[in-house]
């Protein structure tokens, strides 16, 4: 019987590893969105539009794959699907954003990384499960400091906007809810079907922003090869497939655990920027990497 029990939990821990795998492989993806995001807006897209597009690309190309029902069960499921296409989508994108535009990226991304912290702690007020090991605070509080390290790379700069600083928190609250939020319809939907209610409501929720747009989109700024690839990268791969798969990963590794990846965001940014930009290598930013790793190696030990 022991040796059984054994077996078995061997094999979930191996089972598991595809989905440690392929939550990185979402981070470098998504951590690679900056650039292509970046080209856009210099090609006169705003941000909304650039969402607006990525989201309704998703979708449309979900819908064309998947055969999945088009309501959920119940009013209240589908009422939460709002608050999935809300949290994870339009509100996000647009706190985050709109921070991006009034603070420093330095700032914004240091307090968007804050966002496993507050999954965890609402997973603790919410659900009461005891989460809060010592394991998960010490790596949690390690991977900060690697974040921080990453993040201003030897050139801290102390410039605070208030006002970005709260639309930053406010991104990785939502984003929080959303990793929540997401485990109340797991079990009883599939993935795809939950993934394209995201994009669906997204794409609705956000409308309401572009009403009030300064200028509306000029369609033959798409015709730019710069552009339609890019948002064909951002709709397509780090939408429609790390969306999928990222809420995959959630719902086998758990909210907690899946969530702590983001603090592989900057790491993965300063990589591509070492790769790409030709940046300096500084022993602050090798030493942040190192931390990030080694919080995420004790978090997972819980």
């Amino acid at each position: 019987m022991n040796n059984d029990s054994t077996v078995s939990h061997g094999l979930l821990s191996n089972n598991k590893i595809k989905y440690h795998v392929l939550a990185i492989a979402t981070m470098v993806v998504w951590g690679s969105t900056f650039a292509s995001t970046k080209t856009l807006i210099l090609n006169s897209l705003l941000p909304s539009q650039i969402f607006f597009i990525r989201f309704a690309l998703a979708w449309s190309c979900m819908m064309f794959f998947t055969r999945e029902p088009l309501w959920a069960h119940g009013v209240k499921d589908e009422l939460r699907c709002v608050g999935l296409g809300i949290s994870g989508g339009s509100l996000y994108f647009f706190t985050e954003n709109t921070a991006l535009s009034i603070d420093l990226t330095s700032n914004v991304s240091l307090i968007v990384c804050i966002a496993p912290l507050l999954t965890t702690l609402l997973v603790y007020l919410v659900r009461g499960e005891n989460v809060f090991s010592r394991w998960v605070v010490g790596g949690t509080v390690i991977a900060l400091v690697g974040v921080a390290l990453v993040v201003f790379n030897g050139s801290f700069i102390l410039k605070i906007s208030p006002l970005g600083s709260l639309f930053a928190f406010s991104a990785a609250l939502t984003w929080a809810v959303y990793s929540l939020q997401i485990q109340s319809l797991d079990k009883k939907y599939s993935m795809a079907f939950v993934t394209r209610k995201v994009f669906f409501y997204g794409v609705v929720t956000i409308l309401p922003v572009m009403v009030f747009e300064p200028h509306g989109l000029d369609w033959s700024v798409l015709l730019r090869v710069s552009v339609w690839s890019n948002l064909l990268f951002l709709g397509v791969v780090a939408s429609m497939v790390c969306f999928l798969v990222w809420n995959i990963c959630l719902k086998h590794l758990g909210t907690v655990l899946c969530s702590n990846y983001i603090y592989l965001s900057p790491l993965i940014a300063f990589v591509f920027a070492i790769v790409i930009l030709h940046e300096q290598i500084t022993w602050i930013s090798v030493l942040g990497c190192v931390l990030i790793l080694s919080g995420l190696y004790f978090i997972d030990k819980k």
